[in-house]
């Protein structure tokens, strides 16, 4: 199998042997046939690998699954019904009540009401952080029930970029693990397992899949993080689990302890598979992610430059201009270029910028992001509508702030349509 980034997308985790299907089957099944009752037995007890009941598992699923986990260069991953799913899992795998865990402030609002509001009714605390502060600071916000790291590879909206470095450091100091949501980057652009991160999340929703058509998640775990060593912390990994007549799963399951972990037991009790169903789509959106990767950071990239040259945008947001912050650090993680999304205000504050919004003819206001079609929202509006004006001001979410995902269309048309509707914002 080749190495590189495109031909993975086209040909990893689905080989079909002689005669068989040259697609993906979709495995539309809930159960499987056994012929006898030890076999079934065998697979309850995780004493054998199978598949009895599609809530816990299904071949469609893990085939995109394991073409996911080899684009991220992981050692085991699982789907999920959706990317808050994947997020919620990857945290309450190895956080229960009385535990604490640190993530940035600046991650997508229904990540932050899931860990601010949802998780602290399980007893769960989340201490939201300015991701740019230095080390020593962020040290101050390690506490000894501590359990993980969380932060997004390019922040949602404000397209910032973690300092993998830092947080990394920041973690494995203190003998946890890194989480990261690489949602916008895609494993096209950036590895964060490659850049010290331990566990990766996906919103397969947004450029994975690509056409607006499934709602899906993806975790993978890099295997590196070693649990026994740190005993104490994650006693769920680390001690007998009752509900598996005492197995201890990174005892048993060694590097693949934490995906077992959370299909075998999360998955059993609060079922959010993905449908396979979706995890075809998914398939088939990730046949094209490389190609379409490269033109969404090309379009963005010039509708960026475009917007920063025009007097009447007050501000734009965007890793690949060379004036950008977070520019050095995209340049460090990912080369290729960052994503095509990018934030911007029009000036006149936010009743200008949401009358700009509504001016617009080819471009469409719509919830979602990372789409093959140019979309915006108004976060403060729409995604982060939920949150206080300081946890808004904390996010970096500014009022006249509009989120740009742009899409695969001729950006010639794409800056046509933003220039018509600033001649009627503005007028």
């Amino acid at each position: 199998m080749s190495t590189t980034v495109d031909t993975k997308c086209l040909h990893a985790g689905y080989v079909p042997g002689n005669g068989e299907a040259r697609q993906l089957p979709i495995y539309q099944s809930t159960t499987w046939k056994y012929s006898t009752s030890d076999d079934m037995g065998k697979l309850f007890d995780l004493e054998a690998s199978g598949y009895f009941y599609t809530r816990l598992q299904n071949p469609t699923n893990d085939a995109v699954a394991a073409k996911i986990c080899e684009l991220e260069g992981g050692y085991a991953a699982m789907l999920t019904s959706s990317g808050q799913a994947a997020n919620f899992f990857a945290v309450f795998n190895i956080c229960e009540a009385g535990d604490h865990f640190i993530t940035s402030s600046s991650i997508y609002g229904g990540t932050y009401n899931l860990f601010g509001v949802t998780m602290k009714k399980m007893g769960i605390e989340c201490t939201f952080v300015d991701q740019n502060l230095p080390y020593e600071e962020l040290c101050k916000f390690i506490k000894p029930n501590t359990k993980c790291i969380f932060g997004e590879t390019i922040t949602n909206p404000t397209v910032d970029i973690l300092d993998f470095d830092k947080f990394s450091k920041l973690a494995h100091d203190h003998g946890i693990p890194l989480i990261v949501d690489n949602t916008f980057a895609t494993p096209v652009n950036c590895n964060p397992l490659k850049l010290g991160a331990d566990i990766v999340t996906h919103s397969t929703t947004k450029y994975i899949d690509g056409h607006a058509s499934s709602v899906g998640g993806a975790i993978v775990d890099s295997g590196n993080f070693d649990w026994l060593a740190h005993k104490e912390k994650f006693p769920g990994l680390t001690t007998p689990d009752d509900s598996y007549h005492g197995i201890i799963y990174a005892e048993r399951f060694g590097k693949a302890a934490y995906i077992t972990k959370a299909t075998s037991q999360l998955m059993r009790d609060l079922g959010s598979i993905q449908a396979p169903q979706n995890a075809y789509y998914v398939q088939i959106g990730l046949e094209s992610l490389a190609v379409r990767m490269e033109r969404h950071v090309k379009n963005a990239t010039k509708i960026a430059e475009y917007l920063a040259s025009d007097d009447r945008i007050a501000w734009v947001k965007y890793p690949g201009l060379k004036t950008d912050s977070a520019h050095e650090l995209m340049l460090k993680y990912m080369p290729k270029g960052s994503c095509g999304v990018l934030c911007f205000g029009v000036k006149g504050g936010r009743e200008a910028s949401i009358k700009f919004m509504d001016s617009l003819k080819l471009s469409t206001i719509a919830t979602h992001v990372a789409d093959c079609k140019t979309l915006l929202l108004h976060p403060a509006s729409h995604t982060h509508r939920q949150m206080s004006e300081e946890q808004l001001k904390e996010a970096g979410v500014a009022p006249d702030l509009i989120r740009f995902s742009v899409g695969l269309e001729d950006p010639d048309d794409i800056i046509a349509d933003i220039k018509q509707a600033l001649d009627i914002a503005l007028a």
